[in-house]
């Protein structure tokens, strides 16, 4: 699969790139043609901290932040994001007037569970929610169903690499899109022509990585 990968670069930076292996991949909602490889934005300091600049600069200005709400693995992408908030002044209700920066754990139901621990850094607060990779939206619905279950105001969602402009009203900010990665899709299981021609999967894939089948 590593041998048929290539390298995109965002338009804002050239140290900013995610890398795509074409094939036939399943998500936990739909078969893809294309796996969005992230790791290294989110694992390589100097890469999530310029992404995080990045980002910065696609969301704006935002009226309150308090909280970001990290999934995939997108915790290191996060904490840089919070800098480049606090160094905009951003206005938050925190006492301690800097940011939360959290991962929910997410139970066999496949549901969002914040502990009593965290439970504060939510209830009340003007949250951003970060994702690696959104493909159909069904995660981010569910996330934020279950931040808002827990008394958390969405203020805005952003995604590495989304083809989903919008959820339930939401706006999903991307760096990258499918615009950027040429004959990118995406199907239904039962819509798949990989699977009507008799194609095999190559891997079950999500935002922390791929399993080869």
């Amino acid at each position: 699969m590593e041998s048929r990968m290539v390298k995109f670069y965002s338009k804002e930076s050239n140290r900013v790139a995610i890398h795509a292996i074409p094939g036939h991949f399943a998500t936990s909602h739909s078969h893809i043609n294309y796996y969005i490889d992230v790791t290294s934005l989110k694992t390589r300091v100097q890469e999530a901290k310029e992404l995080a600049k990045v980002l910065y600069h696609h969301i704006g200005r935002l009226s309150y932040i308090d909280t970001i709400v990290c999934m995939d693995g997108t915790e290191v992408i996060g904490a840089f994001l919070a800098e480049e908030f606090e160094k905009g002044e951003f206005v938050s209700t925190n006492r301690h007037e800097t940011l939360y920066v959290v991962e929910p754990e997410i139970n066999s139901s496949n549901q969002m569970l914040f502990r009593d621990n965290i439970k504060p850094s939510i209830n009340g607060k003007h949250v951003l929610l970060l994702s690696a990779t959104t493909t159909t939206g069904k995660t981010i619905r569910r996330s934020l169903e279950g931040i808002r279950y827990y008394g958390g105001k969405v203020e805005a969602v952003a995604s590495i690499f989304s083809t989903v402009k919008s959820v339930d009203d939401m706006q999903v900010i991307s760096v990258f899109s499918e615009a950027d990665l040429p004959g990118y899709a995406a199907y239904m299981a039962e819509e798949c022509p990989f699977c009507k021609n008799g194609e095999r999967l190559e891997a079950v894939v999500n935002g922390f990585g791929y399993s080869r089948l």
